[in-house]
């Protein structure tokens, strides 16, 4: 099926300022982007010069389900929300409650402007079902933790690959150790062989708080960048590293790799209070940074505009220096950074043999009043906000426009959602 945005306000990752475009997809690719008025005939939407066209966002970092947990265990540090409220509850889940939890999520994802997310939770052969049942993008992995069952939790995520990887072309499978502290490092060696010999990428919780370090068994013989390295998760086809707040500034060059990632989640960080991760320091030594929300328990909100601008606020802040972490960084950020995270290589721009996966936003509102094509990328971050999103397009199919969702039904997906979250707490 093909599909016109006629006179819209094209801004991506490459960009060099915005640029007014008729944009054209088909099959669920941009199969044309021309100057405003090359197609001046046809049935189109109309942008009129008035409404911007972006690259969706990439939501690199979260636990889609915990949606049903969300304002529970607040104002707690990272350790005591993890093992007094969120772990208790979460040995009740099954794949009911988690596939009706996730939905709940996509819709909240869906109408702020995410077209791809990144989850690690359990159960996640329903994730996949309810990111196929609402056309979203996915890179999924399974909690993996040590124990008795740990090898029988890699077996698992394993079985997701070969079920789900690369479904529909809109699910992409990485292998989900939690964190260190949590997996023996036997076990970690095993989920990075495991990755290599089956082509996955990985995605781990990594130095999230200060103490983190001194609770993990290995962490007594070695520093965190030798144990990347021992435990052969520096070899893996791409690596996720959530949050990054305690890395040593001095060890950032380390971590400007072409397959690894870091997904910076700040508001999540700063409501647990582990801290603020230097994502201006690591930018400047040449690690690449994505942008995630982390569970909603955690944060509360699935707001991807809102963590792309506190992200530029904070850098500021923190460093005294207002020059740091510009809007188009935070946009890359938020965009084409985490879409090549997640295995998505024809995600996050809007280019010609990309996938049609975008927002339409409407510019003709106050607060955006004085932009133009050089000025855009600061409106977009520091002026606007998930309330201007209009259209949200994924696989060029119109998943949510002004309040709707054509695919899915939003009163039912509330309803179950809520009497989920009562069975389970």
């Amino acid at each position: 099926m093909e599909n016109l945005y006629r006179d819209v306000i094209v801004w991506d990752a490459e960009s060099q300022g915005a640029r007014r475009c008729d944009v054209c997809t088909e099959g669920g690719k941009i199969s044309a982007v021309k100057p405003a008025g090359a197609y001046p005939f046809g049935a189109a939407y109309e942008g009129r010069g008035v409404t911007a066209l972006i690259p969706g966002f990439v939501n690199a970092h979260g636990h889609a389900a915990m949606t049903l947990l969300r304002g529970f265990g607040e104002d707690l540090p990272l350790m005591d929300w993890l093992r007094k409220r969120i772990w208790p509850a979460e040995a009740k889940l099954d794949g009911d409650l988690v596939y009706k939890g996730t939905m709940l999520s996509i819709l909240e994802m869906l109408s702020t402007g995410t077209t791809c997310f990144a989850d690690m939770y359990f159960y996640m052969d329903r994730v996949a079902d309810a990111a196929l049942a609402a056309g979203i993008r996915a890179g999924l992995s399974r909690g993996i933790v040590g124990g008795a069952d740990g090898a029988a939790k890699l077996a698992e995520n394993l079985k997701l690959a070969r079920d789900y990887n690369g479904a529909q072309g809109l699910v992409n499978v990485q292998l989900g150790p939690h964190a260190p502290y949590t997996v023996p490092f036997a076990l970690m060696k095993d989920i990075a062989d495991a990755a290599k010999e089956n082509d996955l990428g990985v995605q781990l919780h990594w130095l999230e708080t200060k103490g983190e370090w001194g609770m993990v068994e290995a962490g007594k013989t070695m520093a965190p960048e030798e144990y990347l390295e021992k435990a052969g998760l520096l070899g893996v086809r791409r690596l996720l590293l959530a949050h990054c707040v305690w890395i040593e500034k001095e060890k950032l060059p380390f971590y400007a790799r072409a397959n690894l990632t870091i997904a910076h989640n700040p508001k999540s960080n700063l409501k647990l209070g582990s801290g603020t991760a230097p994502v201006a320091a690591m930018n400047e030594a040449g690690a690449k940074v994505a942008l995630g929300t982390d569970g909603a328990s955690s944060n509360n909100r699935l707001d991807m505009w809102e963590e792309m601008r506190f992200a530029a606020l904070l850098q500021k802040g923190v460093n005294l220096n207002p020059t740091l972490l510009s809007a188009e960084c935070a946009l890359r950020m938020a965009t084409r950074n985490g879409a090549e995270a997640l295995g998505f290589d024809n995600v996050g721009l809007i280019k010609e043999g990309f996938d049609a996966d975008f927002l339409l936003i409407d510019l003709d509102r106050p607060h955006y009043a004085g932009w133009d094509c050089e000025n855009l990328a600061g409106y977009l971050v520091y002026a606007g906000s998930s309330a201007d999103v209009m259209t949200t397009v994924v696989a060029g199919e119109t998943l949510y426009h002004r309040g709707a969702f054509p695919k899915l039904d939003a009163a039912r997906i509330i309803a179950e959602g809520a009497e989920a979250r009562k069975k389970l707490l």
